[in-house]
């Protein structure tokens, strides 16, 4: 992004893909999702819009409790979204009646965070693989799903012995590989990737990781992956979306993102990942204040209270989703994106 930067423009919601194709295989529109309690209604997902490119890994970063996690099971309707559209290869989802969304559920599966809570504990690996092959009758025969089912926990990095070993006998690297076997069992084209690294040990993290990048690039599967972690959104993503309060507040390539963070939440973010290196420690700015209510109807920037930058309008206004400068990938919603980026701050 060297050169002197342009005016900031709205952008249109189809952003290309930097370095692929542009065919969009997710689309979402001004989604939204709310939770009703007794002390009021919570908007979980604040009016969300973005695309998912075929063949791509879009990473979705934030805080716990931003709504991430419920963005991406309102893709595939485990919750019911209150508004917005979805459309994945051109179907519009949310009009999908029981048994069509049942057929679509082929194509769109999840990876879960905690691979022993999603994981029948009175199933063996092999029943919890097959299962899947059983309710869309994708074999014709018992030996046809068991032979396929192996060749499913062996391309994960699993081995016949483990067949008939019940989830509790597995370490939480191995649970996992068993949950991605269960996604891939259908053959589905796009997978969420719910933080599903997070509650494993940090010398696993890695291993399965890798492992998802390998099925993607042998498979042509597009990711969806949500994570707090900034180093392994960086390591597998083509582009993150960093999302505050059910909003997404940034939106870029990854390489982009990580050298020129915008928004005054993402540079926050990254200035507190751990670096062993002195000379390439990002300066920490401070978050003063407290986040928003989650009651809050946010007729102005949810990042206010707490950002270091803050101006009058952010108190009265919310920030739009816009392109800064001539790069049209880079989108972010901060009324003093261009400044900084002019400025280099």
């Amino acid at each position: 992004m060297g050169g002197r930067m342009q005016g900031t423009r709205t952008p249109t919601l189809t952003l290309p893909r930097p370095g692929g194709g542009n065919i969009s295989l997710v689309e979402v529109r001004d989604l939204v999702k709310e939770f009703r309690t007794q002390r009021g209604t919570v908007r979980a997902v604040a009016g969300v819009s973005f695309d998912i490119f075929e063949g791509e890994t879009l990473g979705l970063v934030g805080e716990s409790g931003c709504g991430k996690s419920t963005l991406g099971r309102a893709l595939l309707r485990l919750v019911e979204p209150d508004g917005g559209n979805i459309r994945f290869a051109g179907r519009d989802v949310l009009a999908l009646h029981r048994d069509d969304l049942r057929a679509l559920r082929r194509e769109m599966q999840i990876i879960f965070q905690d691979p022993y809570a999603s994981l029948n504990p009175r199933m063996t690996a092999g029943e919890i693989v097959s299962e899947a092959l059983e309710i869309h009758h994708l074999e014709a025969t018992i030996q046809a799903r068991a032979d396929r089912t192996l060749s499913l926990l062996t391309r994960v990095g699993l081995r016949a012995e483990h067949l008939d070993r019940y989830p509790h006998e597995f370490s939480g690297g191995e649970r996992q590989r068993i949950g991605i076997a269960r996604a891939l069992a259908v053959t589905p084209r796009f997978i969420v990737c719910d933080e599903p690294v997070s509650a494993l040990d940090v010398s696993i993290q890695a291993q399965i990781v890798n492992l998802l990048a390998d099925l993607q690039a042998r498979q042509k599967l597009t990711y969806l992956f949500i994570s707090h972690d900034l180093r392994i959104i960086e390591h597998i993503s083509d582009r993150v979306a960093v999302m505050y309060f059910g909003k997404i507040v940034e939106l870029a390539p990854a390489d982009a993102l990580y050298a020129t963070p915008l928004h005054p939440y993402t540079q926050a973010l990254l200035a507190a990942v751990p670096v062993i290196d002195p000379q390439h420690r990002r300066q920490r700015l401070p978050l003063a204040g407290e986040p928003p209510s989650s009651f809050d109807p946010r007729s102005h920037c949810a990042f206010h209270p707490r950002c270091p930058i803050a101006i009058d309008r952010c108190k009265r206004e919310a920030p739009p989703l816009v392109a800064i400068g001539s790069n049209s990938t880079h989108v972010v919603a901060c009324f003093r994106a261009e400044e900084r980026l002019v400025s280099g701050t």
